[in-house]
């Protein structure tokens, strides 16, 4: 604990003593895939349509901001989107087209900074730190790289300004849609005392729900606790929170990301309860395709882990892992059942995944851009 306190002391002296403040932006595509395919088609730029699946076991992975008002969401199964918008137009994604807009946006980012990390096809972190462009205003710049995506693509996009890392995504979701957030330096800690905890990235619905339950409910509520209490109440997530609501956040933008494991899953037409089939879908069609992915990675990285993941009836799912230093067909079909008898309900999903060792210094996996 002393050596944490201390070294917070000595950060906010580093800070107060002039050290040269970090520029970081957010940018954030707004309902990306939604958005390319109303761009190309404009007869669904005036109503409730989201991308998925062609079945009604598919799930949504984004929707427009109409059908949003219909409370439809990302991860939403087709069939629950439709009983809440029986109007909403579902259409199938078309990856290489996103894959290819999101090369022109990593493009224009690329006129401004080397320094870019992204998070998705949707949205990256950029440090304009030392960007001369717009007289170094990150403000300014953020500005001017919406106005060129909007351009090269007829798309917008939103955008997080700050000095520190966390608050640069929070505050590109302030203004949504096609807007951005400032947040200076000056302007940091009456933030923080006021931000909901929910919004801070790590937060989720379990532990915002212990977070209301300790009273806990903005950042100046964690301010008034020690860094021991956080510990105790929240262990090492309670730390990083701690560290988050004092303003703290070292991490700088990653160029480089390693890859830590190599899944697949699948999506059942019908919910399945017989353990033998369910067997037989994970022997028959996610191992061997388990193992063609990660055969790429098997000849430089070590694998760590063996893990399932079940998916229920009603959305509640459960993982088992074990340590592993290869695809073993019975470990994972035991796993399968021990997860699985955790609830006895009907499964709806059920998907496999490889842990990988550390990466060599020359096998570094390129962004998701690349």
């Amino acid at each position: 604990m002393y050596l944490e306190l201390s070294l917070y002391c000595i950060y906010k002296q580093f800070i107060c003593w002039g050290a040269p403040v970090k520029k970081f932006i957010h940018i954030d595509m707004d309902c990306f895939y939604a958005a390319v395919e109303m761009r190309d088609n404009p007869a669904l730029a005036n109503v409730p349509m989201a991308i998925g699946g062609r079945s009604h076991r598919g799930v949504l992975s984004t929707a427009n901001y109409i059908a949003r008002e219909y409370g439809v969401r990302s991860a939403m199964s087709n069939y629950k989107a439709k009983q809440l918008c029986p109007q909403l137009i579902i259409v199938p994604g078309r990856m290489q087209v996103y894959k290819e807009v999101s090369q022109q946006i990593r493009a224009i980012f690329a006129k401004y900074t080397d320094l870019i990390e992204p998070l998705s096809l949707d949205e990256a972190y950029l440090d304009v730190t030392d960007c001369d462009a717009c007289q170094g205003s990150a403000t300014l710049i953020a500005q001017q790289i919406r106005a060129e995506i909007y351009h090269q693509t007829g798309l917008t996009a939103s955008a997080g300004i700050a000095p520190i890392k966390f608050l640069a995504k929070i505050a590109s979701d302030e203004n949504k849609p096609n807007g951005q957030c400032v947040i200076t330096p000056s302007q940091v800690d009456e933030f923080i005392d006021s931000l909901p905890l929910k919004k801070i990235p790590g937060v989720g619905k379990v532990t915002h729900e212990k977070l209301l339950a300790c009273g806990l409910v903005h950042g100046k509520d964690i301010k008034a606790l020690s860094l021991d209490e956080m510990a105790n109440r929240f262990g090492k997530f309670g730390r990083v929170l701690w560290r988050r609501c004092q303003g703290i956040d070292e991490r700088g933008v990653e160029t480089e990301r390693v890859r830590k494991s190599v899944g697949v899953e699948t999506t059942f037409e019908k919910d399945i309860q017989d353990l033998s089939q369910l067997k037989s879908i994970l022997c028959d069609k996610l191992i061997p395709e388990l193992t063609r992915r990660s055969a790429a990675y098997q000849a430089e990285r070590e694998f760590t882990k063996l893990g399932v993941k079940v998916k229920f009836y009603d959305f509640t799912q459960t993982t088992k892992e074990c340590q592993s230093r290869e695809i073993d067909q019975d470990i994972l079909c035991t796993l399968l059942e021990q997860a699985v008898a955790r609830s006895g309900k009907p499964v709806r999903l059920i998907g496999v995944q490889i842990g990988l060792g550390d990466a060599p210094s020359n096998q570094i996996q390129m962004g998701l851009f690349n």
